[in-house]
């Protein structure tokens, strides 16, 4: 069984700046005009983050803040950052804690594990307040893929206003387990209950996902860009992530209950568009349609034929999830945006 790191504690503080943070591998360079770095949360933890200006000579559009899903990493999105600074947007992402870049919780650097997803909410809440809102100029969006869509609509249910509208990208309100679904969270349960919190779940192990054969993958339909991301963890082993742990997957189905709550997400004012892959078999598309009707600006739109990882899919399925996210992100701020931000800095 993995073991808790032993470390000093560092001093939470303003963000360090460290442009060696990230990382390149031929044909996919850091993207031009990066700031990168660490930042101290208020638990003690060192969280990685970067952030970029738009692309010389667009409009300025404001930011948008990239929350990336569970096992992934900061340079996974280099493509999708030169998509957004090319529209004008600036654009800040992080790596959650236990993953990519930043500090892992366990001995074993490759076991997917949080105690709680509210700890992820402090890993956002310390890249507001120290990084977004101070460097990146307003309006403020999201774009959520998976587990940070989950991580997303915690933070608005939880009464943060850091962004004007989002658009969460087959974000993780259920996991697509199918009828073994509630079987396998009273398992993951009884097994953290006893103290076996730090184990994989049953049949995981050291591997990253995009090391399986591209020909059985659940996440895109992209030889090229799956290819891509293994060759980042194959040259920088460092950025991977095996399987989750019991008590990731423990905190996972809580967290989708607390989310999920019809009275809660009735509180939720901003717009919101979520994305759905129509061949996705991670998550649960019943539970986005759902959501997203409940919703009292929410919008739903499904990608036909895409998988779990609509910005990594083939051209012809993100030119649809693009055009989407241009038509739900309006080209000036309407009137208002901007405000909420400032308001809950």
């Amino acid at each position: 069984m993995s073991q808790p790191i032993a470390r000093a504690a560092p001093t939470p503080s303003a963000p360090l700046a460290d442009s060696g943070v990230l990382r390149a591998i031929p044909g996919s360079p850091v993207p031009a005009g990066a700031a990168s770095g660490h930042l101290v949360t208020a638990d003690e933890i060192r969280i990685r983050f970067a952030h970029w200006p738009p692309t010389p000579g667009a409009p300025r559009r404001g930011t948008v803040t990239l929350l990336p899903g569970r096992a992934e990493f900061i340079e996974k999105y280099y493509e999708v950052v030169r998509d957004l600074t090319a529209r004008g947007f600036a654009v800040a992402t992080l790596d959650w804690r236990g993953q990519g870049g930043s500090e892992r919780l366990l001995a074993n650097p490759r076991r997917g594990y949080v105690a709680d997803f509210l700890d992820y909410q402090r890993d956002l809440a310390a890249f507001m307040r120290h990084v977004v809102l101070p460097d990146c100029p307003a309006p403020h969006y999201a774009l959520a893929h998976s587990m940070g869509g989950a991580v997303l609509l915690d933070a608005l249910l939880a009464g943060h206003r850091w962004f004007d509208r989002a658009v969460m990208a087959a974000p993780m309100l259920a996991i697509n387990l199918g009828p073994i679904t509630g079987a396998v969270g009273m398992i993951a349960a009884a097994g953290t209950a006893v103290g076996l919190g730090r184990a994989y779940v049953p049949g995981g192990g050291d591997k990253p996902i995009n090391f399986r054969p591209f020909e059985i993958n659940r996440v895109t339909s992209d030889p090229v860009r799956y290819a891509r991301a293994a060759d980042f963890i194959t040259q920088h082993p460092e950025l991977g992530l095996g399987s989750p742990t019991l008590r990731w997957l423990t905190a996972a189905f809580a967290a989708m209950r607390r989310i999920t709550a019809p009275e809660a997400l009735r509180t939720i004012r901003q717009p919101l568009l979520l994305m759905a892959g129509g061949a996705d078999r991670i998550v649960s598309n019943r539970m986005i349609e759902h959501v997203a009707s409940r919703l009292i600006a929410g919008a739903q739109l499904v990608v036909p034929a895409a998988k779990h990882e609509l910005m990594m899919e083939r051209d012809a399925l993100r030119s649809q999830f693009w055009a989407a996210f241009d038509g739900f992100i309006p080209p000036t701020p309407l009137p208002g945006e901007g405000a909420r931000s400032r308001a809950d800095g």
